[in-house]
């Protein structure tokens, strides 16, 4: 009887320690994974202070040209002053929405225009062959020099700036969403037509769904391209908004003004980087989950 339980104890001890080793690896790779991100997180903000430093102590010491250059204390300057006194044309508030709404509905409408013509051309190649050697010429074009044309079709107001930032966003978006179509698995479109479904019913439940990371690819630039159209239209010609701003810095020789636009544009972009990318990891979630559990 003695000899006999033995075996059966010692068996019972790895099979208990086993699951409490998986979890002290997770427990273990969570912390590394916390260390790292606390890590990047500190070399960068270590990177920016010393790039800020080093250019505030060369203009103040002439070692670049302060009037062209400016430096990091009068672009903050000029910030607090545009917060707290307005602009010219209005408070900052104001000008930074501005742009935002216009940037805003031209991303919008480029990539609804961009999703829904890329899946239909990937979807209909009689469509992707009329269509697609336009398209090619019109990629080809120089779109920010369209700003100026916009300016004489739509006039100073919001308009012009919007289908600026338009024509910047749907080419991208366009593309992916062409290759997300092109690219979904041919069984799953063949076991959805066994099944009885309608080519709408293929589009919408699969071919969709299967394009959307591809398509989520592109709108994280794709935004981007959207300020930068309604920035060049304000540049050319407007009566508000940050490109306003740019241009009245730039002919009244204040460099800081430009820089200080500069930097209110990037804090909106990578707000706007933030939120798209809350809104993916949102929406493919199962994505973490599926590749946790390859791991």
């Amino acid at each position: 009887m003695s000899h006999e339980s033995i075996p059966s104890r010692t068996a019972v001890v790895p099979a208990a320690a086993a699951p409490k080793s998986a979890t002290g690896r997770t427990e273990a790779r969570a912390r590394a994974a916390r260390h790292r991100k606390l890590l990047v997180l500190a070399v960068r903000v270590l990177l920016l202070a010393v790039a800020l430093g080093a250019w505030e102590l060369m203009a103040r010491h002439k070692i670049i040209d302060p009037f062209n250059f400016s430096m990091p204390s009068e672009i903050w300057d000029q910030i607090v002053q545009w917060t707290a006194h307005g602009t010219a044309q209005g408070s900052l508030g104001e000008q930074v929405w501005y742009t935002l709404y216009e940037a805003l509905f031209g991303w919008v409408i480029g990539v609804t225009g961009g999703v829904a013509l890329g899946i239909a051309l990937g979807r209909v190649r009689f469509l992707a062959d009329v269509l697609g050697p336009y398209i090619k010429i019109l990629n080809a074009l120089p779109r920010i020099v369209l700003a100026p044309i916009f300016l004489i079709w739509f006039g100073l107001g919001p308009a012009s700036k919007v289908a600026s930032a338009v024509v910047l966003v749907f080419f991208p978006v366009f593309f992916n969403a062409f290759q997300g179509a092109r690219e979904v698995d041919r069984n799953l479109v063949a076991n959805a037509r066994i099944l009885g479904a309608s080519n709408r019913r293929v589009t919408l439940q699969v071919v969709v769904p299967s394009a959307t990371s591809w398509i989520f690819t592109s709108l994280h630039v794709s935004f981007g391209f959207a300020l930068i159209g309604a920035i060049v239209g304000e540049y050319i010609g407007a009566t508000k908004g940050i490109g306003l701003l740019v241009s009245n810095a730039q002919n009244t020789f204040n460099s800081a003004g430009v820089y200080a636009a500069m930097v209110i544009l990037a804090v909106v972009a990578l707000l706007a980087e933030g939120l798209l990318t809350f809104a993916e990891r949102r929406l493919f979630r199962w994505k973490a989950i599926q590749s946790g559990a390859d791991g």
